[in-house]
């Protein structure tokens, strides 16, 4: 015969249990919440061996205020953009980058200036020893910051850690990769052990309101490795982006529940760390060889914030039975389709030349309002007529040739119009609020215009 059950003591606001009543609840704070409740033994050879207790949900309606999740700065400003105004207690963030990138150097700046306002930050080390991050530390001038710091790949212990220790605002693991749990005995690294130490420090940092900040490798094809249910898993997923013949690091936002995605930060990679770029354009801009032809300047959209970049193009008659196609920084099929439309709409054929495109700058462009100034830099390089260095493009090009609209047309120009920009060739269709506009504009619907204007 079963047992009878065993009352406990839960709180109807965040389901906390205790064996003892409390007016207090010690998981959310709550006063007089603690309400008894049955719990009942499980059937005889059910298999459970736990009792399961549950209790009845409040439901409610779609209707009603919410609240705006509580955030607290970085310190950083590119960071804070990328998260969507600041880091959310009890949110679990994933990093990911190459071997190399700075994903390390980032998340050691960002808990010494958490640390530095006066927040506890805990940093795991499972790749480095302590000394080694120690060095580093003192290399960026971040060695009197009050980080605590230990070199841990036992899940264990860093649970136990975490649980013994003051409750932490931020807690950093580099990387997720390298933790393993006793209680599996798959090797580290493995499905079972990523998801296991993953799940296990969400559940942690969800119930004590740290932010979590895991680093994770990536594959040869740029995705982080391990099983794709991580990335569903937590809270934020950002990429640390960046070409190592190049000081700049882009960091993108490909997952957000709070906030926007496909948001970017730009950072450059100096002797003393990552600087934060305030302004990217003028970067990408900075080096520009405005009088050579097959450049054109292009005015996108990354999440919120308008960039201004250089795209170069050169066309040079190919020795080869196949001509070439080579594409940095862009989408290599777009380009593909982009010539076939050139041939097929506008008469310009490319079938005997080498192309090649480059994104000045090392950004990954992946909006299709990229077309026309692609376009216009092919077209340059191919007439030999150098584009007007006061001039910007954008527009998304169909397979008929038209120009299509845009989004955020009137914020492109702004930015085009701020860093001294005079000319905008940009989509016909499309409303733009011309009240804080005074470039001059030049609407186009078809790209044959384009076509033929380079060559006359």
């Amino acid at each position: 015969m079963a047992k009878p059950g065993k009352n406990s003591f839960v709180c109807q606001t965040c389901g906390a249990a205790s064996s003892r009543w409390a007016g207090k609840c010690p998981g959310c704070g709550e006063w007089n919440t603690m309400v008894e409740e049955a719990t009942s033994a499980p059937p005889p050879g059910s298999g459970i061996s736990k009792a399961a207790s549950g209790r009845r949900l409040a439901l409610e309606t779609l209707s009603g205020e919410s609240k705006e999740a509580p955030r607290f700065s970085t310190g950083l400003a590119e960071l804070d953009r990328v998260t969507g105004g600041g880091i959310v207690p009890g949110s679990a963030l994933l990093i990911g980058g190459e071997p190399g990138i700075g994903k390390s150097t980032l998340l050691l700046q960002l808990a010494a200036t958490v640390a530095n306002a006066g927040r506890r930050a805990l940093y795991f080390s499972g790749e480095e020893a302590a000394a080694q991050v120690r060095l580093r530390a003192e290399r960026l001038g971040l060695s009197a910051a009050p980080v605590a710091l230990a070199a841990e790949t036992n899940l264990s212990n860093i649970l136990a850690t975490l649980a013994a220790e003051k409750r932490a605002d931020l807690i950093v693991v580099d990387s997720i990769q390298t933790l393993w749990s006793d209680a599996l005995e798959a090797a580290p690294g493995t499905v079972s052990q990523v998801r296991a130490a993953t799940q296990s420090l969400i559940r942690y940092a969800k119930s004590s309101g740290a932010a979590l900040l895991l680093v994770g490798h990536v594959t040869k094809d740029g995705q982080i490795a391990g099983p794709k249910l991580i990335e569903h898993m937590v809270d934020t997923v950002l990429y640390f982006e960046g070409d190592r013949g190049h000081p700049y690091r882009i960091l993108r936002a490909v997952k957000n529940r709070f906030g926007a995605t496909d948001e970017i930060g730009v950072f450059e990679m100096v002797g003393a760390g990552l600087r934060e770029v305030a302004n990217p354009s003028e970067l990408f801009l900075g080096d520009r060889d405005a009088s050579s032809p097959g450049t054109a300047v292009f005015a996108g959209m990354e999440g919120t914030r308008p960039i201004l970049v250089e795209i170069q193009a050169l066309v040079a008659p190919s020795a080869l039975g196949m001509p070439r196609r080579a594409v940095v920084g862009w989408d290599a099929n777009r380009l593909s389709m982009l010539l076939a439309v050139l041939q097929a709409r506008c008469g310009v054929s490319f079938a005997e030349a080498d192309v090649y495109l480059n994104v000045a700058g090392g950004l990954k462009i992946q909006e299709p309002a990229a077309d026309l100034a692609a376009a216009a830099a092919l077209l340059s390089s191919f007439s030999g007529v150098a584009l007007a260095p006061d001039h910007v493009y954008f527009g998304e090009i169909s397979l008929s040739g038209a120009v299509r609209a845009a989004s955020h047309m009137t914020i492109r120009l702004k930015e085009a119009q701020k860093l001294g920009f005079t000319r905008a060739v940009l989509p016909a269709a499309g409303e733009i609020d011309a009240a804080p506009v005074t470039l001059s504009l030049e609407r186009i619907d078809h790209l044959k215009s384009l076509a033929e204007e380079l060559s006359s």
